[in-house]
């Protein structure tokens, strides 16, 4: 069975004679033939995953969580996704504006795109010139992160960086080519990103010898509360757990639906979240 039921099932053996037709409670039926006593213990299929029954409560950011969600359902529990931030246009378009046509004049030899969005961005404001993607024919791609990427390849692109070791703007710089006079026609690189500044990026690049802009591609801000009935289970403690994937994702959740209750167990990913996570929860 596939996207049927819920974590709250059980699998019961039994004969069509021992069948309770009384009760209102939506069956599933695995019609087959007898089971012998050592091979009944596999149909007990869902009710056996180490998460079943669990209710967590993922707070998102920027970032695609499908993969996360899947992982999690997949061990049996039932998951519920939170926005916590909201994503919003520049308060002025100027720069954009700029930056859209110098790339279209060729005044950049790269453009580094950190985010999904920073690739929105660009490609919004292309389409609203009469453009696409072609435009950015003849520039170098650098991207943060597979989401960046994935969001370059829906528009037929494919960067020619991506960081190896790590998906992180710092690693990134550590990995971009240094600026050479002699084969390198320019040295502007332009930098979409949002309203906080990607520092490690942009002093990595400068000492390489590259003219960095960066310019606001878009905002991040906080995002509404969620439902009154949501915010009373996460105080009372009817969620199992809460999975922060981020520092963001801890002091926004908190922001717009107050701490968790002491009862639900707190997951944090990586080290940046994980201090914020013990000091709130």
């Amino acid at each position: 069975m596939e996207r049927m039921g819920t974590t709250a099932q059980v699998s019961d053996l039994t004969v069509w004679s021992e069948i309770d037709d009384s009760t209102d409670e939506e069956r599933f039926f695995i019609v087959g033939p007898g089971i012998d006593e050592k091979h009944r213990s596999r149909f007990s299929w869902f009710e056996g995953k180490p998460l079943f029954d669990w209710r967590v409560i993922v707070p998102r950011t920027k970032d695609d969580l499908t993969s996360l969600v899947d992982e999690l359902d997949h061990y049996g529990a039932t998951s519920e996704i939170v926005a916590t931030m909201s994503i919003e246009p520049p308060r002025t378009e100027q720069a954009m504006e700029k930056a859209v046509r110098g790339l279209v004049d060729g005044r950049y030899l790269w453009l580094v795109f950190t985010s999904p969005h920073a690739v929105a961005a660009i490609s919004e404001r292309l389409t609203e010139y009469g453009l696409d993607s072609r435009a950015l024919s003849g520039i170098s791609l650098a991207a943060v992160g597979s989401g960046t990427t994935e969001a370059l390849a829906r528009l037929g692109l494919v960067p020619d960086l991506t960081p190896i070791v790590e998906n992180t703007t710092g690693a990134l710089a550590n990995e971009f080519p240094a600026y050479d006079d002699l084969i390198d026609p320019l040295n502007r690189v332009l930098v979409p990103s949002a309203d906080v500044a990607v520092e490690p990026l942009l002093v990595g690049l400068s000492r390489l010898g590259w003219d960095v802009e960066e310019v606001t591609a878009y905002r991040t801000v906080r995002a509404a509360p969620p439902p009154a009935e949501v915010r009373d289970d996460i105080k009372t403690g009817m969620f199992d757990a809460v999975l922060f994937t981020s520092a963001t994702a801890v002091r926004n959740m908190i922001g717009i639906a107050g701490k968790p209750h002491a009862a639900t167990v707190v997951a944090a990913i990586g080290p940046p979240p994980r201090r914020p996570a013990r000091c709130t929860a």
